[in-house]
């Protein structure tokens, strides 16, 4: 998996030792209901899901490179994982950075390398991202980065937390560069 990163951030596989601060972050109760998971109840669990959810392919951690420590996490799924029903050549993103880091920019930082990774070396043809009404701060993230209102609600239906929410989805067409503007 490619390593990435800015001034801030590094973009980098998680690591089974990184359990105790994905912990720490994801047992917030603020956090993952606003990205359709429920908190956290211990360490080994935050293990199982690095192991598991965030072992394969289009999932990193967004280390701050200041602390040296895991604050969230960016990625894709391909159309077969996706929440929303898109075509083989297409993926979702999706994001989640720890409280404390809200309002800084970072996610933004993250999906703009992680879009640049999908159109440049994977090649997507669209970007596919939704989020909860409740949570506008994340479509100002997306919307930063060029995606476009698409006025679809949809459920999704796989979602531990939300499942009876709609989302608001967005989209990215094309060979953009990493803001969004387009090449």
């Amino acid at each position: 998996m490619q390593i990435m990163e800015t001034d801030r951030i590094i973009l980098r596989p998680w690591r089974e030792d990184d359990a105790p601060v994905l912990f720490k972050w994801a047992s917030d109760p603020e956090l993952g209901p606003r990205a359709g998971w429920p908190p956290h109840k211990s360490v080994e669990e935050s293990r199982e899901i690095i192991r598991t959810l965030f072992s394969g392919e289009g999932m990193w951690a967004v280390e701050l490179k200041e602390t040296g420590e895991a604050i969230g996490c960016v990625g894709y799924l391909p159309a077969a994982s996706s929440n929303l029903q898109i075509a083989g050549d297409e993926c979702e993103v999706g994001y989640w950075i720890a409280r404390p880091y809200w309002g800084r920019g970072i996610c933004t930082e993250a999906l703009r390398l992680v879009i640049d990774y999908c159109f440049r070396v994977k090649g997507f043809s669209v970007l596919w991202g939704d989020y909860f009404p409740e949570n506008p701060a994340s479509g100002k993230v997306m919307k930063k980065c060029g995606f476009v209102d698409t006025g679809r609600e949809v459920l999704c239906p796989n979602l531990e937390v939300g499942s009876d929410r709609p989302v608001k989805v967005l989209k990215l067409e094309g060979a953009q560069d990493a803001y969004g503007t387009g090449s």
